[in-house]
């Protein structure tokens, strides 16, 4: 049940034209609705609300109405805004004091100020605090109220930091094939983790799951093959041209098989390209888990962006949602999306970009739970390409947190979770384990990729781009924004495993 359209029946009574959902409170089999309204209200609304309400709960229970009447002041509203700053927003409270909130009452509702000094400004729009007030007074009071920024002057002190450890240079890793079957005769005893493959090698082998194959043909004709592989650490494209002896065999692989690639790993314009010499199936050892690195200990508090509640408002009904599979109620995810200067991800060939936007939500329990949000400064100037696509302005970066400090809360954030992002492991892992290398923090948490996913439950989809996703299962986003994109990637996320019925191996 929405709890919109429940307003909305309930608002058409004269005396609850402006009514607000408190909270419910169920006792037994017997769901009580608190209602608010800052109108006259008699009988004839209360049996209106009762009658609703019996509508609006499950087979066996009752329901009935409980309404009050309540007409806030100003002050009540600036201390509940208060409250609220310090109890969801504490990143924002550490510096809007109680004379920096204004509320300003007008009719049924009324505007409300917020000061900060102009360094702030961009953590506390990126953190959401006045969309969140927003909606938490219109669900709270009754009325319509309005917030805004105030710019002040003030002095900030500096964030203290720990000294970084020195940067390592790691040994790539290795794990045994299994289950080896020729194909091309490569013969390949081990597999490079796709995560390593940071520089250029040859004969070089890869082994994981085929997400996606397709045959092509060249311009003479010949024909060859495109396959999307992962193992796990990370994913990677490659195309690889048959021999005739073989091709057959070839064309009877498909999206879930397991194979091993040997071949070389080249840079080709700024970015590693892998060109497969070699196709046979094989597979990591049975259980594989990637070995890890050791990491810095996850921080003890956040310093710089500070999590705050979040939930899906559109999508979620009053008695939840029921039939999740048990992969989703039970784990813990932060979905996540970057936005950066560019597309350069190869450090070793010197184009590695920043990250000026990052974005995630953790889902617990099935459920969207928190929110984590934040831009992050940039020393360079943004080009008018990257402007035009996300919309960030270098106006915008002004007085962000740096990339020590987003990092280190981001990995605070991510403690206990596995990591989803869609072309994670061909793109966003990428920065977020090299930035998080130079802090010592090392990312090796298990990552779902949407993107190979989809290619696998939604292959009749002419492509799987996010906003093809999106429009898909009819979800309505900001694109090239990271939290928007992550937002959406969690809701694209939970749609596909219930799909396929739990999470991939």
């Amino acid at each position: 049940m929405k709890s919109k359209q429940f307003l909305e029946e309930i608002r058409t009574s004269a005396g609850l034209a402006r009514a607000v959902l408190k909270r419910i409170e169920v006792k037994g089999e017997k769901v009580t609705f608190y209602l608010i309204t800052d109108l006259t209200y008699g009988a004839e609304d209360v049996a209106h609300a009762n009658a609703v309400c019996a509508r609006y709960v499950p087979e066996g229970f009752t329901g009935e109405a409980n309404v009050m009447k309540s007409v806030p002041d100003a002050e009540g509203i600036r201390r509940f805004i208060a409250d609220f700053l310090g109890k969801r927003f504490p990143s924002v409270a550490a510096f809007v004091r109680p004379d920096d909130i204004e509320a300003v009452k007008s009719g049924s509702g009324g505007t409300f100020y917020i000061g900060a000094d102009e360094n702030d400004r961009a953590r506390l729009a990126a953190d959401g605090a006045i969309d969140a007030l927003n909606d938490a007074l219109q669900r709270s009071f009754c009325g319509t109220w309005f917030g805004e920024f105030r710019f002040t002057q003030r002095e900030k002190g500096e964030i203290e930091r720990e000294i970084p450890p020195e940067e390592r240079v790691f040994a790539p890793r290795f794990f045994p094939i299994e289950n080896y079957d020729p194909i091309d005769d490569g013969a390949p005893t081990r597999a490079i983790y796709i995560a390593d493959l940071e520089k250029e090698m040859q004969g070089i082998t890869v082994c994981g799951t085929l997400s996606y194959i397709e045959e092509r043909t060249t311009k003479t004709g010949k024909p060859y093959f495109s396959f999307t592989l992962s193992d796990g650490t990370g994913s990677m494209r490659c195309s690889y041209f048959t021999r005739s002896a073989t091709l057959e065999k070839v064309r009877d692989l498909r999206a879930g098989n397991s194979v091993c690639l040997t071949g070389d790993n080249e840079l080709f314009n700024g970015a590693f390209s892998f060109r497969a010499k070699k196709v046979d199936r094989g597979s990591p050892p049975e259980g594989f888990v990637p070995e890890t690195r050791p990491s810095r200990p996850v921080p003890a508090q956040y310093r710089a962006v500070f999590p705050s509640p979040a939930s899906d408002l559109v999508q979620g009904n009053l008695f939840g949602e029921s039939g999740l599979p048990a992969d989703l109620t039970e784990g813990k995810f932060v979905v996540f999306d970057i936005e950066t200067t560019g597309l350069g991800s190869v450090p070793s060939a010197g184009g590695m970009d920043r990250i000026i936007e990052l974005g995630a939500v953790k889902i617990e329990r099935g459920a969207i739970s928190e929110k984590f949000s934040t831009f992050v400064s940039c020393p360079v100037k943004l080009s008018d390409e990257i402007v035009n696509l996300t919309g960030i302005t270098d106006e915008m970066l002004v007085g962000a947190p740096d990339i020590a400090d987003v990092i280190a809360d981001f990995y605070r954030f991510c403690d206990g979770c596995a990591l989803v992002g869609h072309n994670a492991l061909g793109f966003d892992i990428r920065f977020i384990r090299y930035y998080g290398e130079k802090e010592g923090y090392l990312f090796g948490h298990k990552v779902y990729d949407t993107l190979l996913i989809a290619q696998r439950e939604l292959h009749f989809l002419p492509n799987h781009k996010l906003n093809t996703l999106a429009d898909y299962f009819e979800f309505t986003f900001r694109h090239h924004r990271a939290y928007d994109d992550a937002f959406v990637t969690a809701k694209i996320f939970m749609e596909l495993v219930k799909r396929r019925g739990g999470l991939p191996a």
